[in-house]
């Protein structure tokens, strides 16, 4: 009765027979052994060059390398499988101590420590490790992606090297991360340059290569254990040990499947990446052999047929099928259902050939590679240079806009100094901020980035990967050269062709943006770039140290001088600032040009600067010079980092103001005056009205501005050289002066019909989450600073058109 009751309420009542003691167990179910097949992940790693770039001490280095799982799950470390020594050390005794080793507590592998004595030091170590990676059994295909940690050791050189390694270990002195997606575990060659942090700023050339290879079978246990010999499933019924065992058996094929699949992959990427390097290098290999008999290799059809059954049976690769896949309380695999068709002696066979196959192009890539080291080495690190704009573009937005080849005009009387040219009575009048515009525009593409799954298949960096969301946001302006104003109206008809020439940033137009009309080069000799980076206000000359060392990267014969004229002194005139640098700059040109001549001819100068915040005014001061003119037609490019290009006529941050009047009133300072415009009664008298009429902008082939909406010690529209809000709507003498200048400096950056010259805008939006909120923060101090402390947003633009600093 009382079970009818419970059947009307909904109750489940289990029949007599299903009842059991709770302590009863069935017996252990018997299961065939079957042989299982395993992989392992083979990663070998390169270490050819130690180049240190810009490390704060001397002494002794060592490099450290780990590996492991990303997933946690995954308990199994990368172990040292074997190290080649490819190439004897360049060192002498005095420059190395001990041996490479492996330490079998954390599986890490060390290199011999060596001696670091100065900058641009070259130390070739030239070894291979390679890290064997395999999951543990009954884990099947991984999903987890490798990280691989580079850590820099440090120790002072001591008296009594036998306590060295013993101080190298005590601590790391910085740490660089990559991370293996779970695609390139099945294949990849590629080049991957270690930088560590902006402390400890060295390049170690890093080659990465990674295969998927067949490891030793192994049997799965005959008997299942006695604790696990019931299974809940989700309804609350028990799974028998017998049913559980031919389910175990069934995922275990399952796993099989794909791993044979897996293999198969990873012999295609093998095999074509091979190919791909001989045919890059122009160095023959010889598979012809190998395809022949790898084409004779035909798979059954019901392996085929398996293989597509298994990618529709496991979903995806996301995680690895330890068990039983549960679809609405039962067994997705029951009784071996997916087994019956599968031969196992035809998948074991298909394994072991497609093993073999893999080992036999692995080992023929690594003896191809010892020969052929440079080479290879070259091939990869050009085509990861390639590959840069397209692997960063997730925070880069493009976009393209016209330069007005009009006037700006304000409206009123055209006014005496203006009188020869032709104006144009209509006026841009801004009704939207530019600045909040630009950082609404950057927060709208930050938020995107942290909704965004990046998936790609190449080694990711984690200092820009680890946190996408907190990479700087790169807004790259390419502004279409427009022609000179003349006083014909067709001027600008006639000169569309200039406007939408291909060649403004690519490669191919090269020979047009490297010709000048007023110099003719010898054919042969060296060409000798310097490139001059000068400081900011209360400065330090190495405080562009950070992009220095990208410029290097991009171009190590450059040479480079770090101002040091002005240097505490950047409170006087600048015109005083500026011949201090114009006669320290003409010092270091002459110098460098006797040194190349001594050894031979100079085919051509490329003379360039870079200036962050009033080293810009300092910079384009430097240039009206009379000492600088024979070298002005040898301008290459100009890098502006926030910098005061039309001084601070506008400028909206009333904080900042109110510093800039207490400097000028406590300390009478002379540049702030002259920022201010107000070192003249007249305007026309000022020093940055009179700095803008003179040309120092024209000689410069490519001029890129880099500004920020964040930065509140730079007005925004003076940093980019464009229009103002507030000067679009003021009428009066003020607002007419700004104009004029502005039409000044974009008169400036037209190129001449015979040259294309690439001119650059770039907003930097910094993640100003990271800052929190302090008195930096607020006056808008931190985004001006972190031009200096960060290089992220340098890699980015410099690495998108290498060829420009080149």
């Amino acid at each position: 009765m009382f079970r009818h009751l419970g059947w009307l309420v909904g109750l489940t009542y289990k029949s007599p027979s299903s009842k059991r003691l709770p302590d009863a167990k069935p017996p252990p179910a018997e299961v065939k052994p079957v042989a299982m097949l395993d992989s392992v992940q083979e990663i070998a790693i390169y270490i050819h060059r130690f180049h240190n770039l810009d490390l704060f001490q001397q002494g002794w280095y060592q490099i450290k390398i780990t590996m492991r799982w990303e997933d946690s799950e995954y308990t199994s470390v990368g172990t040292p499988a074997r190290v080649v020594q490819y190439e004897a050390p360049d060192l002498g005794s005095d420059d190395v101590y001990g041996v490479w080793r492996i330490d079998d507590t954390d599986n890490s592998f060390s290199t011999q420590p060596f001696r670091i004595k100065y900058a641009r030091q070259d130390i070739f170590l030239s070894i291979m490790i390679s890290f064997n990676l395999s999951l543990a059994r009954y884990e099947g295909l991984s999903s987890s992606a490798v990280i691989l940690k580079f850590e820099l050791l440090h120790a002072p050189i001591l008296g009594n090297r036998s306590d060295l390694q013993a101080s190298l270990d005590a601590s790391p002195a910085a740490v660089h991360e990559f991370r293996i997606p779970p695609k390139a575990l099945l294949g990849l060659h590629s080049y991957c340059p270690v930088h560590f942090d902006v402390f400890h700023a060295v390049l170690v050339d890093v080659t990465v290569h990674i295969s998927l290879l067949k490891a030793v079978s192994y049997m799965l246990p005959s008997k299942v254990p006695s604790d696990s010999s019931i299974a809940e499933d989700v309804g609350g019924e028990g799974l028998s040990g017998s049913n559980q065992a031919s389910a175990q058996v069934a995922a275990a094929g399952v796993n099989d499947i794909m791993l044979v699949k897996s293999l198969l992959a990873a012999r295609d990427i093998l095999l074509e990446e091979l190919q791909k390097l001989s045919k890059a290098i122009d160095q023959a290999i010889d598979l012809t052999d190998f395809i022949s008999k790898m084409d004779d290799t035909k798979f059954d059809s019901f392996l085929q047929e398996n293989l597509v059954a298994a990618d529709a049976k496991v979903s995806g690769q996301g995680k690895p099928q330890n068990g039983l896949e549960k679809v609405n309380g039962t067994s997705e695999f029951g009784s071996g259902e997916l087994l019956r068709p599968l031969s196992r002696g035809a998948l074991q066979n298909s394994f072991h050939s497609l093993g073999d196959q893999v080992l036999y192009l692995w080992n023929t890539f690594l003896n191809f590679h010892r020969f052929n080291k440079t080479k290879v080495l070259e091939y990869l690190r050009d085509t990861w240079a390639k590959d840069r704009k397209a692997e960063w573009s997730i925070w880069m937005v493009y976009s393209k806009v016209e330069m007005p080849h009009h006037f700006i005009n304000g409206g009123g009387d055209e006014s005496s100094h203006s009188a020869g040219h032709r104006r144009v009575s209509t006026m841009w009048k801004l009704t939207d901020d530019p600045a909040q515009t630009a950082a609404t525009r950057a927060e709208l593409h930050r938020r995107s980035i942290a909704q965004m799954k990046i998936n790609n298949g190449s080694i990711q960096d984690m200092h820009i990967f680890g946190d996408p969301s907190s990479i700087p946001i790169v807004i790259v302006e390419r502004v279409l050269n427009a022609p000179r104003r003349t006083t014909s109206e067709n001027s600008y008809l006639r000169n569309l062709d200039v406007i939408n020439s291909p060649g403004l940033l690519s490669g191919s137009g090269s020979e047009s943006l490297n010709k000048r009309s007023s110099y003719s080069s010898p054919k042969k000799g060296r060409v000798l770039k310097i490139v001059v980076f000068v400081h900011g206000f209360q400065g330090h000359h190495l405080d562009l140290r950070l992009i220095r060392n990208q410029w290097l990267l991009i171009d190590p014969k450059v040479e480079f001088l770090m101002s040091e004229a002005n240097e505490d002194k950047t409170s006087g005139d600048f015109r005083e600032m500026g011949q201090r640098l114009a006669q320290e700059v003409v010092s270091f040109l002459k110098k460098k040009m006797d040194k190349v001549s001594r050894s031979g001819s100079i085919a051509d100068i490329k003379l360039s600067f870079v200036g962050h915040s009033i080293g810009n005014v300092i910079i384009r001061t430097a240039l009206t010079d009379s000492i600088m003119e024979p070298f002005l037609r040898y301008l290459h490019i100009y890098l502006s980092i926030s910098g005061p290009h039309l001084g601070y006529l506008y400028s909206s941050n009333s904080l900042f103001n109110s510093g800039l009047w207490l400097l000028k009133k406590l300390k009478n300072t002379q540049c702030i005056h002259q920022l201010t415009f107000t070192d003249d009664p007249d305007l026309q008298n000022t020093f940055f009205y009179q700095l803008c009429k003179k040309k120092t902008l024209e000689n410069f082939k490519h001029i890129i501005l880099l500004s920020s909406p964040q930065d509140g010690y730079v007005p925004y529209h003076s940093a980019r050289i464009d229009m103002c809000q507030a000067a679009s709507l003021d009428l009066s003498k003020k607002g007419k002066f700004f104009l004029e200048m502005l039409n000044d400096c974009l008169d400036q950056i037209r190129a001449p019909h015979s040259e294309n010259r690439v001119f650059i805008r770039c907003d930097i939006n910094f993640d100003t989450s990271s800052y929190g909120k302090n008195l930096n923060t607020f006056i808008g101090r931190a985004a001006h600073i972190e031009f200096l402390e960060s290089d992220t947003f340098a890699r980015f633009i410099m690495w998108s058109f290498p060829d420009l600093f080149r």
